[in-house]
C-alpha cells in the first residue's frame, strides 16, 4: 500500500474512506481506496459506522487500536448509534467545556497512549511491587514529556494526560504537597520549594493523617516545638499513635513531607500548622537521623502508590520551614496569627475540590460507560416466546441499576463544575486574608465530597453487578473501579464527619433565620441556603405524573424537605439544651438527625445545579431535552427513594408518590434509546477504560478470551503442580488407608468378599 493516514476528522471524511487492517483503523486517499480491498485482512467498516463516526469525531481516539483480532464494530452497538437524537460530538464539547478543549484533550490523549510506557495492558496481572515501579516510570514519563512538549504546571495537558492515564502514576501526593505550599506558603517559600517540586529535585508527599487520629485535626499528636535558643522547630512523635500512616509517596519514595503538627512556642499550644520536613537523604535516599520510615503493607487497591508510616523522633528543622502565610513564629518565639482558624483547611478545601472532576467522578462514569455498553452486548432470555434473546439494557430492571447512575453522574458533573468555578473566584480572595466566602466554599466542598463519593461508591458497585458474572472479574475494569472509588469515601475526610460539618454550617445559618429583622447579629444567608428564607410551600401541588417533570416543582420539593429537616434537627438539639443537657452532649444525641438534614440539604444542591445548568442549554435544544430527562430521573429517584421524608408532614400524598413512580417508569424508557450515546459522550478511549467489557467496538467476549490468554498462570513452569503434589499425595494417602483397612479387615476376621465391600464402602 502507498500510503496510509490517520483516521480524518469529519472535516476530512469526504476525502477518502476508512478501513480496518487487522484491527486497525486506517484513512485511504482517494487514489488508495482500490488497493487495500486487494490485501488479504483488509476490512471497509459499514456507511452507517462511517457516518456515526465522521459526527462523532475520530475513531482511533476510542477504538482500541493494539488489538490485532478485532472485528469490526459489533452490530448490537453499531444499532445503538444509528439514529441519533442529539449531538454526541457536540455534548462531550458541552462536557469538556467547549470544542476547544475536547481537541486539546484528544491531543494529549493520543500522545500519551503513544508511548508504550503508559500502556496498561498488563496492570490486572501485575504484582504490587511491578505496579509500582510501572507508576513511577510513568510519573518521570510524564513530566519529560511535559518539559518537552511545554506543557505548564497549572495548564491543562496535564490534567488531561492523567485522565488519559486513569490515575494509574506515582507521585500524586508530591502534587498535593505543592497545592498545599500555594495555599499556606509566603511568596518567598513558594519561590523556594516550588522549583525543586517542579524539576523532580525533590520528592514530596503530604504527612497529616496519623496512626490514632484522621479527619479529627485537632486531635493530631504529632508536635513542632519551637527553640527560639537555635530558631528551629523540634518536630516530634510523642506516641505510637501520633506515627503519621497513611499519606501515599511515603513508603518508598518521597524525600521530604510536609507534616501538620502541633504547634508550641513560648509554652503555648498553637493549633495545627504545616512543616516542611527532611525524611530521606538526597544522596542515598537512606532516611535522615530520627527518622522510621516505611510501606504500611497491602491494601484494597492503589498497589501502585507507597502509602507509607512516618516516626520522627526530636527532628530539627529551620524556623522557616513552617508554612507562614496566614501564621508566623518570630525569631525570639512571638506568635503571629494572620488568618483565621479555618486557614488551615485551605489546602484541604483545594484538594477536594479538584477530587471531584479529577478523581472521583470520572470512576463512576466509567463504570457507566463499561456496564452500558456490556449491556447492549449481553443477551438473555427472551421477551417474547418467538423473539431472540434481547439485550439485558432492553429489561426494565437493568434500567433501574443503570440509568439512575448515569443520572447522577451528569448531576455531579455540572455541580462539580460550578463548584470549582466558584472556588476559581473565590481563591484569590482568601489568599489575600479575605475569608468571608471560606465558610460556604468548605461547606459545599465538603458536603459534595461526601455525597459523590458515597453515590459513586454505590453507583459503580450497582454498575458491576449489573455486569454479572463478568463484572467479577478483574478483567471488566469494574472491581478495580469499585475498589478505588470505595476508598474516597475515606481519604480527605470521612464522610460521616463531613456531612455533620455541613451540618454544623445549615444549624449555624438555621438560626440566623430565626433573629429578628435589623438585629446586628442578622447576616444575609449564603446562596447555598437561601432557601431557609423561602415561603413554606405546605402541600405538593403536583396533579398527575407529568407535573413531576417540571423542575421547578422538584426543586422546590426537594428544598421543602431539606429546610423541615434542617428545622427538626435544631429543634431536637434546643430541646435537649433547654433540659439541661451540655451542649456537646446535645450534639451528640442528635447527630443522626443532622446528618439526615445534611444529607437532604446536599441532594437538594445537586438538584438545583442540574436544573441550574439545563438552562444554560437554550441553544442545544435536542441536548437539552435528553440532559432534562436526566435530570428529572435524578430528583424523582431521590424522592422515590427518600418518599418516607416526602410523606411525613404529608408535603406528598400517597397518590402523589404513585404520580412520581409513573413519571420515573416513564423516563426509563425514554431515556433507554440515548443510553450508549450518553455514555460514549463521556468520550473514554479504549486505553482509559482499560476494560474487556467496555471496549468502544463491543467485541466482548473476543476481547475477554483473548485477555485471559494473557494471564502469566498460563504460561507459568508449575501448572502441573496438581498433578505432581496433590494427586500424588492422594495416592500414597490412599495406599496407606488401604493397608490400615485390611489390616482392620484381618482382625475382624472377614473374608474376601467382605473385605472388598467393607473397601468399596470406605
Amino acid at each position: 500500500m502507498s500510503t496510509m493516514h490517520t483516521v480524518p476528522g469529519p472535516q476530512q471524511a469526504s476525502t477518502g474512506r476508512v478501513w480496518k487492517w487487522r484491527g486497525i483503523q486506517v484513512f485511504c486517499t482517494a487514489q488508495d481506496q482500490s488497493r487495500p480491498s486487494e490485501q488479504p485482512g483488509w476490512k471497509c467498516l459499514s456507511s452507517v459506522t462511517r457516518q456515526i463516526q465522521d459526527r462523532m469525531g475520530s475513531p482511533v481516539h476510542r477504538v482500541s487500536l493494539g488489538d490485532t483480532w478485532s472485528r469490526q464494530m459489533h452490530p448490537d452497538i453499531e444499532s445503538e448509534r444509528h439514529m441519533q437524537s442529539f449531538d454526541v460530538e457536540r455534548l462531550t464539547n458541552i462536557l469538556d467545556g467547549g470544542a476547544q478543549n475536547t481537541a486539546l484533550r484528544r491531543k494529549v490523549e493520543s500522545i500519551i497512549h503513544s508511548y508504550p510506557e503508559f500502556s496498561r495492558k498488563d496492570d490486572y496481572f501485575m504484582t504490587q511491587n511491578e505496579r509500582y515501579k510501572a507508576a513511577m516510570r510513568r510519573a518521570f514519563h510524564i513530566r519529560l514529556t511535559a518539559q518537552r512538549l511545554g506543557w505548564l504546571a497549572d495548564g491543562p495537558e496535564l490534567g488531561y494526560a492523567y485522565r488519559a492515564i486513569s490515575g494509574d502514576v506515582a507521585l500524586n501526593i508530591h502534587r498535593v504537597f505543592v497545592k498545599a505550599l500555594r495555599s499556606l506558603g509566603t511568596e518567598e517559600q513558594i519561590a523556594k520549594w516550588d522549583p525543586l517540586c517542579k524539576n523532580i529535585q525533590i520528592i514530596t508527599t503530604y504527612a497529616q493523617t496519623e496512626l490514632g487520629h484522621g479527619t479529627y485535626l485537632q486531635g493530631l499528636e504529632t508536635e513542632a516545638t519551637y527553640d527560639a535558643a537555635t530558631q528551629e522547630f523540634v518536630i516530634h512523635s510523642p506516641t505510637l499513635t501520633a506515627t503519621k500512616w497513611w499519606p501515599g509517596d511515603l513508603g518508598r519514595s518521597a524525600t521530604h513531607a510536609l507534616v501538620q503538627a502541633q504547634l508550641i512556642c513560648s509554652g503555648a499550644r498553637r493549633g495545627m500548622h504545616a512543616f516542611i520536613v527532611p525524611i530521606r537523604s538526597l544522596q542515598d535516599h537512606t532516611p535522615l537521623p530520627g527518622i522510621i520510615v516505611g510501606d504500611i503493607g497491602p491494601k484494597m487497591d492503589f498497589d501502585q502508590t507507597d502509602n507509607g508510616f512516618l516516626q520522627l523522633n526530636h527532628v530539627r528543622v529551620p524556623r522557616e520551614n513552617m508554612l507562614s502565610r496566614f501564621a508566623q513564629v518570630l525569631p525570639d518565639g512571638t506568635y503571629v496569627k494572620l488568618g483565621t482558624a479555618q486557614s488551615n483547611y485551605l489546602p484541604m478545601v483545594v484538594v477536594r475540590v479538584e477530587l471531584l472532576l479529577g478523581e472521583i467522578l470520572p470512576l463512576l462514569q466509567k463504570a457507566c460507560v463499561i456496564a452500558m455498553r456490556y449491556s447492549v452486548i449481553r443477551r438473555q432470555s427472551q421477551l417474547r416466546p418467538s423473539d431472540q434473546e434481547a439485550k439485558v439494557l432492553d429489561y426494565q430492571t437493568q434500567q433501574q441499576k443503570l440509568f439512575p447512575q448515569l443520572a447522577i453522574s451528569y448531576a455531579f458533573h455540572f455541580l462539580a463544575v460550578s463548584l470549582l468555578e466558584f472556588f476559581q473566584r473565590s481563591y484569590s480572595a482568601i489568599l489575600n486574608r479575605d475569608f468571608s466566602i471560606l465558610p460556604e466554599l468548605h461547606a459545599l466542598s465538603t458536603g459534595m465530597k461526601a455525597m459523590m463519593s458515597d453515590f459513586c461508591t454505590q453507583g459503580a458497585e450497582m454498575c458491576r453487578r449489573a455486569c454479572g458474572g463478568h463484572g467479577y472479574s478483574k478483567l471488566s475494569g469494574l472491581p478495580s473501579l469499585v475498589t478505588k472509588v470505595s476508598a474516597s469515601c475515606t481519604y480527605e475526610g470521612e464522610n460521616t464527619v463531613l456531612y455533620l460539618q455541613v451540618a454544623r454550617f445549615l444549624v449555624k445559618n438555621y438560626l440566623q433565620t430565626q433573629m429578628s429583622a435589623g438585629s446586628a447579629q442578622q447576616r444575609s444567608l449564603p446562596p447555598s441556603v437561601a432557601y431557609l428564607t423561602a415561603p413554606v410551600l405546605a402541600r405538593c401541588p403536583a396533579q398527575r405524573a407529568a407535573d413531576f417533570l417540571c423542575p421547578e416543582l422538584y426543586t422546590t420539593a426537594w428544598a421543602h424537605v431539606a429546610a423541615r429537616l434542617i428545622k427538626d434537627s435544631v429543634h431536637h438539639l434546643q430541646t435537649l439544651t433547654q433540659s439541661g443537657a451540655d451542649q456537646h452532649e446535645a450534639w451528640n444525641q442528635t447527630t443522626v438527625i443532622h446528618l439526615q438534614a445534611a444529607k437532604a440539604h446536599c441532594y437538594y444542591v445537586t438538584v438545583k445545579g442540574f436544573a441550574e445548568a439545563l438552562e444554560k442549554l437554550e441553544n442545544e435544544p435536542a441536548i437539552q431535552q435528553v440532559l432534562k430527562r436526566l435530570c428529572d430521573l435524578h430528583a424523582i429517584h431521590g424522592i422515590l427513594t427518600n418518599s418516607g421524608d416526602f410523606l411525613h408532614d404529608s408535603f406528598l400524598s400517597g397518590a402523589q408518590v404513585d404520580m412520581a413512580r409513573t413519571a420515573y417508569l416513564d423516563l426509563l424508557f425514554l431515556i433507554r434509546k440515548d443510553a450508549i450515546l450518553l455514555t460514549d459522550a463521556f468520550d473514554f478511549t479504549d486505553q482509559c477504560l482499560n476494560s474487556a467489557l467496555g471496549c468502544y467496538d463491543g467485541n466482548v467476549y473476543e476481547r475477554l478470551f483473548q485477555w485471559a490468554q494473557r494471564s502469566p498462570t498460563n504460561t507459568q513452569v508449575g501448572n502441573h503442580l496438581a498433578q505432581h503434589v496433590c494427586l500424588k499425595y492422594f495416592q500414597r494417602t490412599h495406599k496407606r488407608n488401604q493397608e490400615w483397612w485390611y489390616g482392620l479387615a484381618g482382625t475382624l476376621s472377614l473374608d474376601y468378599n467382605q473385605q472388598n465391600a467393607l473397601l468399596g464402602t470406605w
